[in-house]
């Protein structure tokens, strides 16, 4: 005992010496370093990860569209109030969620509150949705980049058909023209075309989930660099076209258009409803995806981070907008009249110079007229001359159009095409930007797609066998749901999901969520949980807003979500009626919302199942148990660990397992890379098994399986512990005396 004491005194000042001296070690100091440098890599990454993601999913074209069929700066200036209110809060739980737990989106709710841990398997069902309407996005995007090779470019003039088919293009812009006809060939209707395919659109989405079948197969993976060259890119060709849009004519009044309130527009269902559902899609709230993020790269809990985030998200959305805005100006600037009288001067210089006959010199009062009567005059041209005047006239509408031309949810390809078109060397610069936006949906659906396959593979142990198989089954699968979109009325029945089903179903699991954090585990409680584990405190007004304020929005925003689709009037969308050239509304059949009240029952189902399988699980498994009839006649306390059952004996407490974590100094382990990127994901989740929460072991015999007690006595785990606890002590006391 005493040559311990000296050893221990020796040490001590051994101790006190090393840490009194100016010196350091440099091994240790550049291990330090080096850790350090690691960590702030992997949190810088993850940022950039969640930025990248955030970018494909809305802001370059449903945050446009959404804009301007809601009134410009009234849907700008909500859903900056509610991104702040709302959309910041709700992120930092889920980013903090995936940093705390490190597990997956299924395995999270388990580990949390077991009776929802279907939850989980809801978010993974609209990542399915998601994933197969996006990948039809990037076919549009696939289709454009292809055409980007011509020159001139396709979408900048009307196309010589061989058939008669009218007037149709010089009605509209065509770039409006080239969208619906040549792009979607969209019918006048939802109920019409659906079961005809669009070549193009089945390819480009073939290739779509090849590529994705190709990056999860081969672990791919964005580097640094290309990563912030991804997200950089993007920024510097938006600028760009934003400072060339600005010297269009008629750039002022679409800009004008753009921050315009109306007040009396804020009592409108639609704008409530649209805004706040975009908050959580354009963040990925609900889909799991942030929580998968957070859960295998270093993250950090410091808001400005999440603000940040946020922040890029709106600056990107606001200046796609702006872009989009300056070309509607245009459009609507050059329209009617002075689209006349462009067409007139070209055509009556193409006489002078001797392209066009002098026979087909315009008749000299045609200024006078209707603009009508221009597309009569051409009708009235023979054949092969009429579309000769149909490729000199300007790339404007003959017809007066309307403020809200222009409304659906390709309005972004049309409007990027035609501000590409005003740059010199047009067809170069529509090849980087579609090359550029291409990427950024495809790293936004390998994210949406890894929330699919990852928790998959964690949850069923079969599949590690043979690890190539769920990602050929989801991508199969996923090309295979969306040929439904790849039809003629595909742009129809995207909308139909995109502005319903999502939204309601998103409401719904960021509901769940934020009640079971708020509510059933307790906000503050998490927060002193996120200082003992952490070592930092949350921001202190996150409780409260997780509390009082998201949590009664969201359920606000949901019942807006159910009277949006389930009003007297039902909801619309906007169709091509290609006979006038020209968006028309268009109501949603009952059949259709009936769907979507299916598909919504169904997505929503693995709530209420979950707890039910588990209590049936509960039910069998003590009604089968031998070990329980054993104690029902004989209530006597096993002597030996072995004679526990082994699922009791699974998890260790929390308070054993938050003891050794506090008894660890944390200067040892600056917040590193946990777990390491050199280990899968099946590795991952087995060394997850062992966290438990104090909810977890709290929560009664309902949720786990322990055994039963008689009347004569108890089966009191904790007297084990404690006991095994004792003897252990006893025992290196002895050792450390000897």
């Amino acid at each position: 005992m005493a040559s311990f004491e000296n050893r221990e005194t020796e040490s001590h000042k051994q101790s006190q010496t090393f840490s009194s001296s100016p010196l350091r070690l440099p091994g240790k100091s550049l291990t330090g370093k080096t850790q350090n440098f690691v960590v702030q890599t992997k949190r810088t990454e993850t940022i950039l990860l969640q930025i990248a993601f955030s970018f494909g999913l809305g802001s370059m074209w449903r945050f446009p569209y959404l804009c301007h069929r809601n009134g410009g700066g009234d849907f700008i200036l909500l859903y900056f109030l509610l991104l702040f209110l709302f959309g910041i809060p709700l992120l930092y739980m889920e980013m903090v969620m995936g940093q705390w737990l490190r597990v997956d989106s299924i395995r999270i709710w388990k580990h949390l509150v077991p009776l929802l841990g279907g939850l989980g398997y809801v978010s993974m069902l609209v990542c399915i949705i998601v994933s197969m309407y996006n990948s039809v996005i990037i076919s549009w995007s696939f289709y454009y980049l292809g055409n980007s090779f011509y020159h001139p470019l396709p979408w900048t003039q009307c196309p010589v058909l061989n058939n008669v088919t009218g007037l149709s293009c010089v009605r509209t812009v065509p770039y409006q023209y080239f969208w619906y006809e040549t792009t979607l060939n969209a019918p006048v209707n939802i109920e019409e075309g659906s079961e005809h395919l669009v070549l193009n659109l089945t390819v480009g989405t073939l290739g779509t989930w090849l590529l994705l079948f190709i990056i999860i197969i081969t672990g791919l993976k964005l580097s640094m660099p290309l990563l912030i060259i991804t997200i950089f890119i993007p920024y510097i060709l938006l600028l760009g076209l934003l400072v060339r849009c600005f010297f269009l004519e008629g750039a002022a009044t679409g800009l004008k258009r753009m921050v315009t309130i109306e007040r009396s527009s804020w009592t409108s269902l639609d704008l409530w409803h649209q805004a706040g559902g975009h908050v959580l899609y354009s963040l990925g709230l609900g889909l799991g995806t942030t929580i998968n993020i957070c859960s295998y790269k270093a993250g950090s809990n410091n808001c400005i981070l999440v603000v940040l985030v946020a922040m890029a998200n709106l600056v990107t959305s606001l200046v796609a907008t702006a872009i989009i805005f300056t070309v509607l100006g245009l459009w609507i600037t050059t329209s009617g009249q002075a689209c006349v009288e462009k067409s007139v001067l070209l055509v009556k210089g193409m006489v002078k110079t001797g392209v066009l006959p002098k026979n087909v010199n315009p008749p000299p009062d045609i200024l006078l007229l209707p603009p009508l009567d221009y597309l009569k005059w051409i009708d009235s041209l023979p054949e092969h001359l009429k579309y000769k005047v149909m490729q000199a006239s300007s790339s404007c509408s003959i017809e007066m159009l309307s403020k809200k031309f222009m409304q659906g949810p390709g309005l972004a390809f049309p409007a990027f095409s035609q501000a590409i078109s005003t740059l010199p060397g047009a067809p170069f610069w529509a090849f980087l930007f579609f090359l550029v936006l291409l990427l950024m949906q495809l790293t936004t659906l390998v994210k949406i797609v890894e929330s699919i396959v990852y928790p998959i593979h964690n949850a069923l142990s079969t599949i590690s066998k043979q690890p190539t198989l769920l990602p050929v089954v989801i991508c199969l699968g996923g090309f295979l749901g969306s040929i439904v979109f790849t039809s003629r009325s595909g742009s129809y029945i995207m909308s139909l999901l995109d502005e319903t089903l999502v939204p309601l179903t998103l409401f719904i699991i960021a509901v769940f969520q934020n009640g079971t954090l708020a509510w059933v585990y307790g906000a503050y409680r998490f927060r002193e949980e996120m200082y003992s584990e952490l070592g930092r405190l949350l921001w202190s007004a996150c409780p409260f807003l997780w509390c009082y304020v998201t949590m009664p929005g969201l359920l606000a925003f949901l019942s807006v979500c159910l009277v949006h689709l389930y009003r007297k009037v039902p909801p619309h969308y906007i169709a091509w009626n290609s006979s006038m050239s020209q968006e028309v509304e268009q109501p949603y059949l009952q059949s259709s919302l009936g769907w979507i009240t299916f598909l919504s029952v169904v997505v929503l189902l693995p709530i209420p199942i979950y707890p039910l399988q588990r209590w049936w699980y509960l039910q069998d498994h003590v009604a089968s148990d031998p070990f329980a009839k054993f104690l029902s006649k004989k209530s006597m306390v096993p002597t030996k660990p072995s004679d526990w059952p082994k699922y009791h004996l699974a998890k260790p407490s929390f308070q054993e397992s938050s003891l050794v974590r506090s008894s660890m100094p944390r200067e040892s382990n600056p917040d590193p890379e946990w777990p390491p990127e050199d280990v899968t994901w099946s590795q991952r989740t087995e060394s997850y098994s062992g966290f438990s929460l104090p909810f977890v072991s709290s929560l009664p015999s309902a949720v786990s399986i322990s055994p039963p007690t008689s009347k004569q006595g108890s089966v009191p785990s904790t007297g084990v512990n404690s006991e095994r606890r004792k003897t252990r002590g006893e025992s290196l006391h002895t050792k450390f005396a000897q």
